[in-house]
């Protein structure tokens, strides 16, 4: 087997296993379960995934790092801080919106990690809030933005991170258009 054909299976199974993980809960899925789903005997599953918690990393693990990605291009790109805080959260409801089992399954499962494997996510995700902090300071250092409390990273991200639950992207409403009326209502509240 080759390493792509090897990626690829594994990309497959973490797919499958974030879908069942969504619907079922990372408890309520055994592996007997997942194997079935995608279409692979205990063994050939275990040579993917390893063990279960190591899927649920995955799942995890790939979504905030993924996010700190596009945070550190959208901070490198030299836009206006209001403008970079639109297109954090575009590229955030997008992220969303086309990865809803798996976003699913990390803003409900995560704390099921144990030992390196949730210090590591959750150190990702703080860095993540970071990247949003930083884009607020600087537009406090422009000028454009009035000083903020440190907890409103918090709200704004749960704000936008919860749309899991409800945002559909077939609706009326592309994620980008959405992302863009919640930051017209926020920034226009923190405008200096």
């Amino acid at each position: 087997m080759t390493v792509m054909s090897y990626d690829v299976n594994r990309r497959r199974v973490i797919a499958v296993a974030a879908e069942l993980f969504a619907r079922n809960g990372y408890h309520g899925t055994g592996i007997a379960e997942l194997g079935r789903a995608a279409g692979l005997g205990r063994g050939a599953l275990y040579h993917y995934i390893g063990s279960k918690e190591a899927v649920l990393y995955a799942i995890s693990k790939d979504q905030v790092d993924s996010m700190n990605a596009a945070a550190e291009e959208v901070l490198d790109s030299g836009l206006p801080a209001d403008e970079l805080l639109r297109e954090m959260a575009r590229v955030l409801v997008r992220n969303i919106s086309d990865h809803r089992s798996e976003w699913a399954v990390f803003f409900r499962e995560y704390q099921a990690l144990t030992g390196e494997r949730r210090d590591a996510v959750v150190a990702a995700r703080e860095r993540y809030e970071g990247y949003w902090r930083q884009a607020l300071d600087q537009g406090v250092r422009s000028g454009v933005l009035r000083p903020t409390p440190r907890l409103l990273v918090k709200g704004m991200l749960g704000m936008l991170n919860y749309t899991y639950l409800w945002f559909t992207p077939d609706g009326d409403l592309s994620p980008e258009e959405l992302a863009d009326l919640f930051l017209d209502a926020l920034i226009d509240g923190i405008r200096r």
